[in-house]
């Protein structure tokens, strides 16, 4: 167990998704996880209503699988494996977080001050969340896909709109770090 709960290095987790993505193209499967929103609507019968939602969710079985796999390993690996005393930020991080009124993680996953159950009771902060969650998700749908999508599958068939999305993924999170989140917080 101490084996598996260990930080791995980044070659071994890099070498395992190249693996899964072969494994897929040999299926002729494609790996996203914002294509299963799309699943989980046409699932209800909306697609009666809303012709982007009328089509074969069942074809896309697997990939609700995956989902499912993901959230009961996120669940696993925080409850039963995570020891977050081996997270270490760099000092000069944590200065920019206190700068903005984020308290280190302190052997936490997670400040509390962003994402604690404190942080729902303020107007301000269930904005931002809704808004965010908002901006994900058309994001998503209008990039064609979302970073696990473009970054891990896209990139891996080589396709060029993948490509594009992934330098736009990355240039905007440079912007929002830089600039909109200071202003935000």
């Amino acid at each position: 167990m101490e084996f598996i709960s260990q930080t791995w290095h980044w070659a071994i987790s890099g070498f395992l998704i190249g693996m899964v993505m072969l494994i897929l193209n040999y299926f002729g499967k494609v790996f996203g996880m914002s294509s299963n929103l799309r699943s989980l609507c046409a699932m209800t019968g909306i697609g009666k209503k809303v012709p982007f939602f009328d089509w074969d969710w069942k074809s896309q079985r697997w990939n609700l699988a995956v989902v499912a796999g993901a959230m009961l390993g996120g669940f696993v690996a925080v409850h039963f494996m995570s020891d977050a005393s081996n997270v270490t930020l760099n000092p000069k991080t944590v200065e920019q977080l206190a700068t903005l009124n984020i308290e280190a993680p302190n052997g936490k996953l997670l400040p509390e001050s962003v994402f604690g159950t404190a942080a729902l009771q303020s107007p301000k902060m269930i904005f931002i969340l809704l808004l965010g969650g908002v901006l994900i998700g058309f994001g998503s749908r209008y990039a064609g896909g979302c970073t696990s999508g473009h970054a891990i599958s896209g990139l891996s068939n080589l396709q060029l709109p993948s490509l594009k999305a992934v330098i736009g993924f990355f240039i905007g999170g440079l912007l929002m770090a830089h600039f909109i989140l200071p202003l935000i917080f």
